[in-house]
């Protein structure tokens, strides 16, 4: 199903392009009689202010998984998707509170370089080699993929071509320009992103409502389908396994979004780079209000989709009956392209646009977060420790370049390993838990010791493993138990965190360890703007699931 183009959608879009283009080589350029060094490359100088980390926060998040998969989620089983987007925006409120002031007190390039702090060089050393490989592997592979299929059902473009192409657009700017490109294009790229998605929201709903409107085709939609704006899913919903129920709210999601937000090297990044801590908390704030509004450009236009093919009135009155690759539950993230073609000339290319900017500025984001880590925690520390400044940004450059290369290879593979891709996400699902029981445990309990933290991180593996064989035919055995894989992140945190606590007392016998963070009242102050809208935050929050509980 491709989208045809006129005129003034190519303009639109190569307008945009070009804009990119020059805001970050303008940015990137050296400034008269200064070398660019280690810190205006990696971290922008720390010259952020707060709406570019909160929007680069939000730039670096959204890419094609949330407009087409997200879409085709809210297609297939309605808000409850809405979760992930609305959860993320508590986590950020508790990362700015509690996490940000030790990062940053501590002067971090790196999240591994943390893990050295607190515990040692060995550990730091192996988590930076699991997450370069995740990045080069998982993420930055995936959103190549993701987004060249995104093109070419919109477009036509053959996958190869749209591959070549995202990684040339994003590495044009941010292989030059460090972070500094990378966050100031991003405020570009949230204006389109929004307004991209707002315009075919906007499109979709007044469509169902026959032209009356935004607020009629909403309610419209909602008295369509009712059971589809729950938020709260019961067990006899299909979806459950995926959103079980209460869970949501006080389980596993936590240790997603706490892994993501809170110890993620391309999303924490800006927020290191920040002017100052009251600015890297403002800009959190900044993107947790701006999560809220996200399920409206990602979500509802997947609804309004089922809305529309599902009721023959709806298509007869806009003149679609007997249209063919119409989108169905079997083949949901055709939603927000079908959608697309329904826009007026000119808007097509702003919508287009706004999902090219959500996959290259994810993709920059990972490439300058990959080079990062490497240049830091392995180059700098194995390979040359008397790196001069301009020997370190040249090392960021090149192992950017080489990492795209690996990851432009690997995406058109994807296509064929539907099993291989499933089980590499998984794979991450499982991890995470571990590597968040010890930094939960390194940052807030002084106890915790290096040989425990290395002892939980690999014991959490065969805990996640436990949980995880039960759903793949053990499920009659007695020894196992079938829960959701969102519950099972959270009992396999829960139990990590306990092996840590056991071999902290039983090697110290309760003593604090050498390297433990005092923590004091005083370091998690917060100003009066960030309490006022962490409280707002929460208050939009309660009102929105007690609306859509169920």
């Amino acid at each position: 199903m491709t989208t045809h183009f006129d005129f003034w959608d190519y303009l639109v879009f190569i307008a945009y392009a070009i804009l990119i283009l020059g805001v970050g080589l303008w940015v990137s350029r050296d400034k008269k009689g200064h070398q660019k060094n280690a810190e205006d490359y990696f971290l922008a100088s720390k010259s952020l202010p707060w709406w570019a980390i909160g929007t680069s926060l939000i730039a670096a998040n959204i890419s094609a998984e949330q407009f087409i998969g997200m879409s085709g989620s809210g297609f297939a089983s309605g808000l409850a998707i809405a979760s992930y987007e609305w959860m993320a925006a508590l986590t950020l409120i508790v990362v700015g509170k509690y996490f940000l002031p030790i990062f940053i007190e501590k002067g971090l390039y790196t999240i591994p370089e943390f893990v050295e702090k607190r515990f040692s060089t060995n550990l730091k050393t192996i988590l930076a080699v699991f997450w370069i490989a995740l990045y080069v592997f998982v993420n930055l592979t995936t959103v190549l993929y993701l987004g060249s299929l995104a093109l070419e059902t919109i477009m036509g473009i053959p996958m190869i071509y749209g591959v070549i192409g995202l990684a040339l657009f994003s590495a044009a700017y941010s292989l030059y320009g460090g972070l500094s490109a990378v966050a100031w294009t991003d405020v570009i790229q949230v204006v389109f992103l929004v307004l991209g998605g707002l315009v075919t929201t906007y499109l979709a709903l007044n469509m169902v409502s026959g032209g009356e409107g935004f607020m009629v085709g909403l309610h419209t939609v909602y008295d369509a389908v009712p059971e589809r704006f729950a938020m709260i899913l019961d067990k006899s919903n299909p979806e459950y396994s995926n959103l079980p129920g209460i869970g949501v709210l006080v389980g596993g999601m936590w240790v997603a979004n706490l892994y993501y937000w809170g110890f993620n090297q391309y999303i924490i990044q800006r927020t290191l780079a920040a002017k100052s801590l009251r600015e890297a908390q403002k800009g959190i704030l900044l993107a947790a209000f701006l999560k809220l509004v996200i399920p409206l450009i990602v979500v509802i236009p997947g609804i309004a989709a089922y809305v529309m093919v599902n009721d023959p009135t709806i298509m007869a009155k806009l003149g679609l009956e007997g249209m063919h690759n119409l989108p169905s539950l079997e083949q949901a993230d055709k939603a927000y392209p079908w959608l697309l073609q329904f826009l007026p000339t000119g808007l097509k290319g702003v919508a287009f646009a706004a999902l090219a900017a959500a996959i290259v500025s994810s993709l920059a984001s990972m490439l300058n977060s990959t080079s990062t880590i490497f240049t830091m925690d392995i180059y700098k520390q194995y390979i040359n420790k008397n790196a001069s400044d301009k020997a370190t940004v040249s090392m960021g450059r090149i192992s950017a370049g080489v990492a795209l290369a690996i990851a432009c290879v690997l995406a058109p593979m994807l296509g064929n390993l539907d099993q291989a891709f499933q089980f590499i996400q998984e794979y991450t699902g499982m991890v995470s838990p571990g590597i968040l029981a010890v930094f939960i445990l390194g940052l807030f309990w002084k106890k915790t010791t290096n040989k425990a933290a290395i002892i939980g991180a690999l014991a959490s593996i065969p805990i996640a493993m436990y949980f995880k064989v039960a759903p793949n035919g053990w499920s009659t055995s007695p020894l196992f138990v079938n829960v959701p894989f969102m519950d099972q992140m959270g009992y396999t945190a829960l139990l990590t965190m306990g092996v840590i606590a056991l071999v902290s007392y039983i090697q110290h016998k309760g003593a604090d360890d050498d390297k433990g963070i005092p923590i004091t009242k005083q370091l998690f102050k917060t100003s009066p703007l960030f309490n006022i809208g962490a409280f707002a935050v929460m208050l939009i929050l309660v009102a929105l699931y007690a609306s859509f509980w169920n």
